[in-house]
């Protein structure tokens, strides 16, 4: 956790430099909307983690501890190849589970919500779908990949992750025929019917290949969902498609059906025809002295995130809390302040009014 967390200024200056490239070359590559939307839902993430992560990694260290099959050394390059694998074979049929099985693409379905793609989109994930992937990591613990090496090397295939998610790069030749490279992941994220549910791998495009996944690129994919998210509420992002799932499931007649939807593919449920060539995005937007304030107030929150994230336990988890409740607050203002909603003042009057008590006992603290 501690190489993404130290990652992010990475993130933001590869953000900064594909920005400028979309200038340059006069291409339309970002909206404000759509990136501060990707970044609050990767925000969020980060937020949960702060709560979440050590009980999941447990789950891990517990079986390892109990049994494992080999004592693998954490010194041989060997060992870091294979784990290197191991946990990209299992996110491959996470990811690809994910997209087949209701209650797990619930889970993920925050991350293809954009109808843009670029760099912020690599950061725009679900904030639960870590509870979801660790199952398909266990095998690891089983055979006896030391915890750090498997959270190393799942770190590392999350950061190669990030480069993909760019429109700026075309294809990469021989590269095409083994890596997971831009073009392989552009399709993964369109909409159109050719694309769907494919190229799911993560680092190596060989498990797609030989598991029947794989689309080459060939039309410029539309991106997004088939049902359009049509929100800039990231709390709303994560909540939409639960929500919907336990709708759908309560109107249907008896409890197996109920509970079997829940196990069954997104396609399952009501949707609408595939016509997406064409369509117009979501673009709800503010201008004037609005666009400087949604800026600012993003900031905040993104400061409020950082904060916690690298202050750890030193604040104790009351004032985890709170932080956490109020970077959420901010960006859910934000995406209120875009959507001009009636209740966005509320708030952003209640948010500010309770920033000087959050710096006072949060954040001071640590620096007395």
């Amino acid at each position: 956790m501690d190489i993404i967390a130290l990652s992010i200024p990475i993130f933001f200056v590869l953000m900064s430099l594909e920005f400028t490239y979309a200038l340059i070359s006069k291409r339309a590559l970002y909206r404000l909307n759509d990136s501060l939307n990707d970044l609050a839902c990767g925000v969020i993430n980060q937020v949960i983690s702060v709560f979440t992560a050590v009980l999941i990694f447990s789950f891990y260290v517990a079986l390892y501890e109990t049994y494992h099959l080999f004592p693998i050394p954490e010194t041989g390059w060997w060992a870091w190849a294979l784990c290197v694998l191991g946990v990209d074979f299992g996110y491959y049929w996470f990811h690809r589970m994910s997209h087949e099985v209701n209650f797990l693409w619930m889970t993920h379905v925050v991350h293809h919500q954009s109808e843009e793609y670029n760099l912020s989109v690599a950061l725009r994930q679900g904030a639960i779908e870590p509870w979801a992937t660790w199952v398909f990591y266990l095998p690891l613990a089983f055979l006896g990949f030391p915890p750090l090496m498997f959270l190393t090397c799942q770190a590392l295939i999350t950061l190669y992750q990030f480069w993909i998610h760019t429109r700026a790069i075309d294809r990469l030749g021989p590269l095409e025929a083994v890596l997971t490279t831009p073009s392989h992941h552009r399709v993964h994220h369109g909409c159109n019917p050719r694309y769907l549910d494919r190229n799911y791998a993560g680092f190596l495009i060989l498990w797609d290949k030989v598991f029947g996944t794989f689309q080459a690129e060939e039309e410029e994919p539309t991106y997004g969902l088939v049902k359009p998210l049509a929100s800039w509420n990231p709390v709303y992002a994560n909540l939409k498609f639960p929500l919907r799932l336990w709708q759908h499931s309560r109107s249907l007649p008896s409890i197996g059906a109920r509970l079997g939807i829940w196990f069954k593919g997104p396609s399952a449920l009501p949707s609408p025809e595939n016509e997406v060539e064409g369509r117009e995005k979501y673009d709800a937007s503010v201008s004037g002295w609005r666009v400087p304030w949604v800026i600012l107030q993003f900031i905040t929150g993104l400061s409020g995130a950082v904060f916690l994230l690298f202050t750890g336990e030193l604040i104790g988890r009351g004032p985890q809390v709170v932080m956490a409740v109020w970077v959420l607050a901010t960006l859910t203002g934000v995406g209120a302040v875009f959507e001009n909603k009636p209740w966005a003042r509320i708030v952003e009057t209640a948010r500010l009014t309770a920033l000087p008590a959050v710096v006072w006992f949060v954040i001071l603290p640590v620096f007395t």
